[in-house]
């Protein structure tokens, strides 16, 4: 089973979270907004993290998703002091 962290919600990211825990691989999820990413957790069984670097810790592969969010997010979210990039 393939480790995977989910940054990213939104229309898009939600239901692409969704078909990898169904697919079987074991998905950790963030989002921004916390209740969203409960929400996913009780509806799919994966897991959540408090911040998208303690996401992707552990995962084999990392999908970042903030498509509809305001552009500052994206690189925060990736390279901020809480990113998924790894130093």
């Amino acid at each position: 089973m393939t480790k995977v962290a989910f940054v990213g919600l939104g229309v898009m990211g939600y239901p692409m979270a969704g078909h990898l825990k169904n697919g079987g691989h074991d998905v950790t999820v963030y989002n921004r907004t916390t209740a969203t990413a409960q929400k996913w957790v009780a509806e799919f069984g994966g897991a959540s993290a408090p911040t998208p670097r303690a996401n992707s810790q552990p995962a084999a592969i990392t999908s970042l998703r903030p498509c509809a969010t305001p552009t500052a997010t994206a690189p925060e979210a990736q390279r901020g002091s809480r990113g998924t990039s790894r130093p």
